[in-house]
Parts: C-alpha cells; structure tokens; sequence
C-alpha cells in the first residue's frame, strides 16, 4: 500500500458526470395501494450507508407511461435533498418499476463514472461535508440540483473507481452477509414463539387438554402482570457525552453516551412514531423519554417478553393513525395469554442463544464497519493508492 498526494487527481464538476438529473415526482397519497404496481422509494428507505430496503418501499397504482421519465434504471444514484441532506444510493434493480420520492434527487451517470464509487464519496465523511456546503435553509436544511452539480468532485480514472468501489464492497459484502444472517435468526425465533404461544402448537400440545378454550396450564392476564414497563429518561443533547452506551429511542439505537440508566438485556418500544417496534438491547443502555423499556420481567425470560410485547402491539402498528401515543396504562391493562413457566423457560433458552449468535455477529459488523470508514476517507481523498 503507497501513499500519494491528492493533487495527482483531477476535480471536476458533478454535473460533468451525469447525462441527466430530476427530481422525484410527486402524485396524490390517494394512489397509494397494496395492490399497487409501482413502487415508491422514500428518503427513510435508505440508510445512512447508502443501502435501500427494497421491501420497505411503498406501493402505488399509477400510470407508469405518465412517469416513464422518472421510473430509476439501475445504475441511477439517489440522494437525499431533505431531512438528512446528502445520503447517497445506487439503484440495482427491482421486480417492479421503482419512482424516487419528491424528497430525492435522481442522477444519471455517463461513462466516465463508476456509480458506486461516487455513492461511497458522498457517504465518506469528505463527500458529505462538500454537499452540505451547498444545502440551504435555516431551520430545514435543502439541496436543489444546479448546486449539486456545480460541486468540485475527484475523478480518478475509471479503473481507479472500480478498483477502489471493490476494495470497499468487501466490506459491505460481509456486513450485508452478516445482516442477512441476524434476520434469519431473529425470523427463527419469532416464527418458534408464534408457532408454542399463537398457534398452540407447542410440545406436548396433543396431550393437553382444554379448560374453557385455554391449554390446562395456562391463563389470560392483564400484560401489567407479567412485566413491568416505563417511560424512559431525558437526556438533553448539552448533557450527552460520546461513549459506547446505546443510547435507544422509539426507532432504536440513535447513538450512544457514557453513562447508563437501565441494565442489559433490555426490551424497549416507542412511545410515538414508531408503535409497534420492539427492540432488544443486550448490553446496559439509556432509555430516551420517546420510548417505554421494561424495568421488571417478573422472572420471565427477557426473549420471552420480548415475543411477547411484540405479538401484543401487532394491532397498534396496524392503526397508528387511529393511535397518536401508547400510553403505558393502556399498555399494561391488554390481555395476554400466559403459558406454564417450564414451556416460557424453554423458549427464553432457545431464543438466548439466538441473541447471542446475533450479538457477535452486531460486534463483528460494527468491527467492519469501523475498518472500512477508516479507509474509506483515505481511499476517497487519493491519500492511499489502489
């Protein structure tokens, strides 16, 4: 590996790259459909490393001849002009035609541009401090495309940005292998818990008999009396101190501080935005006050609550328009079913060892990632030579 200076590439204008930009159409909420035969690409699509949750994205009934302008190719980069400015992603491909939203803007590359290379300089730390140079707005930060295309980029040789998106690819090949492989095991356990504590198929269940429509053995209970849970804990952005405690909203990890309010493992839900989700957090953590956690499993197996607390506010993500908070008494006073402690126990062993197969595979993640955002400005910057 050899160093070099960064005047040894040339600079040239964004635009210089794209044959042609747009931004995303807009069209009425009214077409949006389950039956849909497009699909929509929003902002909250993508994340901050640029990779598009393709299963995530909307459906809706439109005409496609009236967008064929706008429906993305492969190749096409999308960044984001609002909310978080700047997050950049190449579209692969998709089984039905794919609109970026009004909030993206669509690039359209010549050949003197490899995709994925710009994907990942706009990503790096570099890339995203030039584009935000050109956002305006004060209270909400903007991007229009005259002044995304005037930026001064690097352009290497073609070869140069393949050879370099390559080198940064492993790194996401594995983190995505490694994701793919954390869902798999979460989808294991939740379809094992839906399978003993939904369908009553658990072991031993063709010799259990029924006492007023419930398995002998078990119980409906108000949820207040099998866990405990609270709203979580303020914590101005003055106070926060980086550190290496998750710091866990309604939409999950949000980053991290050096001091702790509530003990691992953890089971936390929000409390607004998004109903519904439930997290679990298998190191000491700091509950924010958008979140409820759980402060007393009642000696059930945190897994176990975990399932449990899921399967419970199922019917709240289905309806969040109708429900604007989840209320903790609310919350507490739902039925549930409340099986023997030997068969919760048996699951909460099973799902332990999921969640620790998953906590490894988070640490070797979080190892990669790290390994590849500290090369990742170098390799942008020309500083090391591929």
């Amino acid at each position: 590996m050899s160093f070099r200076s960064t005047a040894k590439w040339d600079h040239v204008q964004f635009g210089s790259l794209v044959s042609h930009s747009a931004f995303g159409p807009r069209f009425s909420g009214d077409a949006y459909s389950p039956d849909g035969n497009v699909a929509t690409m929003r902002t909250t699509d993508l994340d901050d490393d640029g990779r598009i949750d393709y299963d995530g994205m909307p459906l809706a009934l439109l005409n496609e001849d009236s967008f064929a302008n706008h429906i993305l190719k492969p190749g096409d980069m999308v960044i984001t002009r609002s909310g978080t400015c700047g997050i950049a992603a190449v579209f692969q491909g998709f089984d039905l035609p794919v609109l970026p939203g009004a909030f993206l803007i669509r690039f359209r590359f010549g050949d003197q541009a490899a995709p994925d290379f710009y994907r990942y300089y706009f990503n790096s730390a570099l890339g995203r401090q030039n584009i935000l140079s050109v956002a305006r707005g004060a209270v909400q930060q903007n991007l229009n495309i005259t002044n995304v295309e005037r930026l001064l980029v690097p352009h290497p040789s073609l070869s140069e940005q393949q050879q370099i998106v390559d080198r940064l690819s492993a790194y996401d090949d594995l983190m995505e292998n490694n994701r793919r492989r954390m869902a798999l095991l979460e989808e294991s356990a939740r379809l094992l818990y839906r399978e003993w504590f939904v369908h009553l198929r658990f072991p031993g269940h063709e010799h259990t008999r029924l006492i007023n429509g419930l398995p002998e053995g078990w119980e409906r209970v108000p949820l207040g009396e099998v866990m405990t849970l609270q709203r979580g804990h303020d914590l101005p952005s003055q106070d926060r101190v980086e550190g290496d405690i998750p710091i866990v909203s309604s939409s999950g990890i949000t980053g991290f501080h050096d001091k702790k309010k509530a003990d691992a493992p953890g089971v936390v839900t929000g409390r607004y935005g998004t109903l519904g989700q439930v997290y679990y957090i298998d190191r000491d953590y700091w509950p924010l006050n958008t979140a409820l956690y759980v402060t007393d499993f009642k000696s059930n197996p945190p897994p176990y609550i975990l399932h449990l607390l899921k399967h419970a506010l199922e019917s709240i993500q289905s309806d969040k328009a109708a429900i604007p908070g989840l209320n903790r008494n609310v919350v507490h006073s739902m039925n549930v079913l409340r099986p023997p402690a030997a068969l919760r126990a048996a699951f909460g062993d099973f799902a332990a060892d999921v969640y620790r197969q998953i906590s490894l595979l988070t640490d070797q993640t979080q190892k990669l990632r790290t390994a590849r955002d500290l090369l990742l400005p170098r390799l942008m910057s020309g500083e090391i030579e591929v």
